[in-house]
């Protein structure tokens, strides 16, 4: 039964990426909650490299930054909470291009401010907006700077 899980995650990872984390849970309920033959298989599967914790983080911090328009902060706390190690975080974050990352931000809060369009509370509201977004306080001040400057 072992190898039949093997062989069936090794087929779901050469597909799509996952962090060791997901698979583990993936095999551990495939193998009814073994959890010795659950860690041998992710084992597998990280040495085999069909797992890789940074390709992971760094696919999935710039697919974050550049399609969600989320910063650091959030995406350094959802790789965080799916047990990825700071340092392959840190890694993966250096792969976002500081250039693109400012500017999907000024985008987004754009839209969003198009929306809030004579609303009184409409700065703390994109502050709200982009500091949940996981942007630094600094980064969403110089956006909503850039914002007001080109109006």
């Amino acid at each position: 039964m072992e190898k039949k899980v093997l062989e069936s995650l090794q087929r779901r990872c050469a597909r799509a990426e996952y962090c060791s984390s997901d698979i583990y849970r993936k095999a551990l309920k495939a193998m009814d909650g073994d959890a010795e033959a659950a860690a041998r298989i992710t084992a597998s599967l990280v040495k085999d490299r069909f797992v890789d914790d940074l390709r992971y983080a760094s696919a999935f911090a710039r697919e974050k930054a550049s399609l969600q328009g989320w910063g650091a902060v959030k995406i350094r706390f959802m790789l965080r909470g799916k047990g990825i190690d700071e340092a392959t975080v840190g890694r993966a974050l250096e792969e976002i291009d500081p250039a693109k990352a400012s500017a999907k931000l000024e985008k987004v809060v754009r839209e969003k401010n198009r929306t809030l369009e004579g609303d009184p509370q409409r700065k703390l509201k994109l502050i709200k907006f982009a500091l949940g977004r996981g942007y630094s306080y600094d980064e969403v001040e110089k956006a909503l700077r850039t914002l007001e400057e080109s109006s």
